[in-house]
């Protein structure tokens, strides 16, 4: 009885032991699987962290290439609008880029992205520098060709207006002159004829001036037309009729005297009469002589009646 008992008695102890054996292996792995998962929390809260650094500085790095490019844009302003396109491709590309950083952790995607990205704004950037450039050049190439074109230009007027000049001066030279003009009163015919200032007196108004001799002229029959006004301003004519007028300067005037010459482009006197044909007596006072001729007044002169 006594070898059964002990027998019993060591069993129940070597149970004992087992059991504090495995639990001294439960707690060890207990705690081994406490101190892995602490571990393996805080290097995942360190990633996390490394993690969300990345993503910032990421963020941060698109924010200020996508504020340097819209910098640009506003610097060159419409030449801008010549690379729409490739702004477009800018913008699409930075918009992928952000829904990556909200929804991935690849950021290695990310960072190929953004050089891509960088790329494409500096290409951006060199083709709105040779736009600018060529565009200055242009500029001024153009004023260079405005500047020859004003000077082109003054020199044309300057030559304009010395011709004009030149053919007024040799319109004018090329007119008729009439010189030593003179009017006076008469009475009787022939050799009886006399000069008289008496106005009750006169029967007739004789008028003597010289054609100038103008080799610039063409030579043949030339048309001179007098008229003799009185004090009054009144014209004395032969008659009302258009064959007692003539044009001068589109005007149609009334003549007291016309004569048709042979003109040989050498100087000539003529003498003309107006007569007083309807024997009243003419005012006293200052009579004008005007001599004209192809539109031109050639010679004036006055005298007086008393």
């Amino acid at each position: 009885m006594e070898t059964t008992s002990d027998y019993t008695g060591n069993g129940s102890r070597k149970g004992q032991n087992k059991f504090w054996i495995i639990i001294v292996i439960l707690i060890a792995a207990l705690a081994l699987l406490a101190w892995l998962y602490l571990s393996t929390r805080s290097r995942l809260s360190n990633m996390l962290e490394e993690k969300e650094h990345q993503r910032v500085e990421l963020q941060h790095e698109l924010d200020s290439l996508i504020t340097e490019h819209n910098n640009i844009k506003l610097e060159y302003g419409t030449f801008a609008d010549s690379l729409a396109s490739k702004d477009s491709v800018i913008q699409a590309n930075a918009l992928e880029i952000r829904k990556l950083l909200d929804t991935q952790y690849e950021f290695y995607k990310v960072r190929k992205k953004l050089e891509k990205l960088r790329s494409i704004s500096q290409g951006y950037l060199k083709q709105m520098d040779s736009l600018y450039t060529i565009n200055r050049e242009l500029k001024e190439e153009n004023e260079q060709i405005r500047g020859s074109y004003r000077r082109e230009q003054e020199k044309s007027s300057t030559l304009l207006k010395d011709k004009e000049a030149l053919n007024e001066k040799v319109t004018q030279a090329a007119v008729l002159r009439a010189y030593k003009i003179t009017g006076e009163g008469m009475r009787g015919n022939g050799s009886k004829e006399k000069e008289t200032d008496k106005a009750k007196r006169v029967e007739k108004l004789k008028v003597c001036f010289t054609l100038g001799e103008n080799t610039l002229l063409s030579a043949g029959r030339k048309d001179i037309f007098v008229r003799i006004s009185r004090p009054d301003k009144t014209v004395l004519t032969r008659g009302i009729g258009d064959e007692f007028s003539f044009m001068y300067q589109g005007e149609v005037l009334q003549y007291s005297i016309k004569e048709t010459v042979n003109y040989q482009n050498e100087a000539m006197d003529i003498c003309s009469y107006w007569y007083n044909r309807s024997k009243s007596d003419l005012p006293s006072g200052t009579y004008v002589v005007s001599v004209y001729t192809s539109d031109y007044e050639i010679g004036q002169t006055t005298f007086t009646l008393k």
